[in-house]
């Protein structure tokens, strides 16, 4: 299915939450979570306010003028933290499109704004046994820490 990569709009920043939603990775034969778990502060750092500080950016994927999937960033003190300059990922695509390319074209279109932006390097924390880890390391994440639940990966990108 054909698809485009553009900003996010800033009239369409609510459509975050639900992405943010769809980014929570649940295990095969796990049942997803209940909704208000949106509510706790660990996750909304990634929504509230989003658009309101200068290293806030996010990218939309577009198919039949519908956004499926989104990636945004911001410098937060989220999961994936490293320091006070390097933003971290959030990255999500509604789930009868994934697996087509969108998530690798939203996550290298991404890493390229933040590279023309001057950023040196960007962070994200995914799940040991999520499938989108191998995705992370082709595009050029590293793991730089790790806990028992999950390695916190870093790209360079200078």
């Amino acid at each position: 299915m054909p698809f485009e990569i553009r900003p996010l709009q800033p009239s369409e920043y609510p459509l975050l939450e639900e992405f943010l939603y769809h980014a929570i990775f649940v295990r095969p034969g796990q049942q997803p979570p209940p909704r208000e778990i949106l509510r706790r502060p660990e996750l909304r750092v990634y929504v509230d306010g989003f658009g309101q500080n200068p290293d806030d950016y996010a990218l939309a994927a577009v198919t039949q003028n519908q956004v499926v999937g989104a990636v945004w960033v911001r410098i937060m003190n989220d999961y994936g933290h490293v320091d006070d300059q390097t933003p971290s990922f959030a990255i999500s695509l509604l789930p009868e499109h994934r697996g087509c390319g969108m998530g690798t074209a939203l996550l290298e279109a991404m890493l390229g704004l933040l590279k023309e932006q001057g950023y040196q390097q960007a962070s994200l924390a995914v799940q040991k046994d999520n499938y989108a880890f191998r995705m992370y390391q082709r595009a050029g994440f590293a793991i730089v820490d790790e806990n028992s639940e999950e390695y916190i990966m870093v790209a360079k990108l200078s």
